[in-house]
């Protein structure tokens, strides 16, 4: 039985039509290493990737960990990732040449995915896929519903205190593209997470189409093959790992004809009528 086509259609030659051999040889290229540091676990951190740049994000030789990304125009952090219209416009699991759009009235693209060594994993004999739109990051308010508990170093917190020095506060923190994560929905239509298939040194590769702060969480539950909640719930502990993070300057020649994406052409009047 075939499905439905995608609600979200463009004509030809819109921004969604990706120039995949630019971003090849941008993949491909030579390329300088100007950034890299690794994210302990349970933790946090926040970095600047400038317009033109390579960002990697890269499982250690500890093993498999999930993480959640939040990402923001350096210059106005009211722009930043836009979870749910990436799922209508690319799809709920993102990979190579997917792009992570932003919110309007901006709505234009914040990274294009140059690299994703799980691109391979598809779909799985439950409908699992990886690096996800579908979920939000956890919480410690959710985490006090469903335990009646208090934790401080959720996803959500941590991102919190990553973006503190950079003048931003808890209301700035939004839903985040899940990577290394492998999820999808059950026969009752519910969201769920199993163990993440990544290996020690995958990669999820971006390329920055603007001036981008980042932060990302390395999630309190590590590869997810223990349950936070739930009935066989007990502390995943033991299977949390930190993250690798890397920043590359490409070849300049490999940038030549690229220009950082233009905001939406709407003009935003809305219906209203001027004087």
């Amino acid at each position: 039985m075939g499905f439905p086509p995608a609600g979200y259609q463009a004509k030809p030659g819109s921004v969604l039509d990706v120039d995949r051999a630019f971003y090849d040889r941008i993949a491909g290229g030579d390329r300088e290493l100007v950034d890299e540091f690794v994210i302990p676990i349970r933790s946090g951190r926040a970095w600047e990737v400038p317009a033109g740049a390579l960002c990697r994000l890269i499982t250690t030789a500890a093993g498999p960990q999930v993480g959640d990304l939040n990402l923001w125009n350096r210059h106005n952090p009211r722009e930043r990732l836009w979870a749910a219209r990436t799922r209508q416009l690319q799809s709920a699991h993102v990979t190579t040449y997917d792009r992570l759009w932003s919110t309007l009235p901006y709505l234009r693209p914040l990274v294009t995915i140059t690299k994703d060594t799980l691109e391979s994993y598809g779909v799985d004999e439950d409908g699992g896929r990886v690096h996800d739109l579908l979920g939000s990051r956890c919480d410690p308010y959710v985490n006090r519903i469903l335990t009646d508990e208090d934790f401080d170093f959720h996803c959500h917190s941590n991102l919190v205190r990553a973006v503190i020095p950079y003048g931003l506060t808890e209301f700035d923190v939004h839903d985040v593209l899940n990577v290394f994560q492998c999820t999808g929905l059950n026969s009752e239509d519910k969201y769920f997470m199993k163990a993440s298939p990544a290996k020690p040194g995958d990669y999820f590769e971006f390329f920055a189409e603007q001036d981008l702060l980042c932060a990302l969480s390395t999630c309190p539950a590590g590869d997810l093959s223990i349950p936070l909640w739930g009935p066989d719930a007990r502390d995943p502990l033991e299977v949390c790992r930190p993250i690798a993070v890397e920043v590359y300057r490409p070849d300049p020649a490999s940038l030549d004809g690229w220009q950082p994406p233009v905001t939406s052409g709407y003009q935003g009047l809305h219906g209203i009528q001027l004087p």
